[in-house]
């Protein structure tokens, strides 16, 4: 709170000169430094709750070259990421061996797709191929990699080129 001091100065008192009474003030700082405190402590504690949260992705380090051995078409579960949120994707054959093309949809259709075929050839040797075409969001990609986590699906890889034959395979179900 401010005080105001009205003590000291002159009067017309036994003789005395006429004075102007001085008024000093004196402000209480205290609420204005709790309040500074109660700022601060809002702003710590906001900004840690509102943390952004992220999936890892381990990529493999572009120096170190490991020797793999070639993986079965026949365990390969392929994903193409088209437009409009459509999904296609195809199990067993490459794309030059006249597979059976299917189309799902992100949510529960994709994700019973691949662990249908996860339980067909067993987690260990299960692998899924995601390849986004130029039509598709990076959104798509995001909400791919989630089912990855969500079907709990460890082998997979992105491959951002298609080939001849992939693309002759999808271009009449992306018209």
């Amino acid at each position: 709170m401010a005080d105001i001091d009205t003590g000291g100065g002159g009067g017309k008192h036994k003789g005395g000169k006429v004075r102007s009474k001085k008024g000093s003030t004196r402000v209480d700082m205290t609420p204005m430094v709790d309040l500074g405190f109660l700022l601060i402590t809002f702003f710590i504690l906001a900004s840690t709750l509102s943390k952004p949260s992220s999936m890892t992705l381990n990529v493999p380090d572009k120096t170190e070259k490991v020797e793999t051995e070639p993986i079965k078409a026949s365990k390969v579960m392929t994903i193409f990421l088209g437009k409009d949120n459509q999904i296609y994707y195809i199990f067993g054959k490459a794309a030059n061996e006249n597979p059976e093309l299917k189309t799902v949809q992100f949510g529960p259709e994709i994700r019973n797709a691949i662990q249908e075929n996860k339980r067909k050839i067993g987690e260990k040797d299960f692998v899924v191929v995601i390849k986004p075409t130029k039509e598709s969001t990076y959104k798509n990609l995001v909400d791919m990699l989630d089912e990855m986590a969500i079907t709990k699906t460890k082998r997979y890889a992105l491959v951002d080129q298609m080939t001849p034959d992939e693309n002759k395979l999808i271009d009449p179900k992306m018209k």
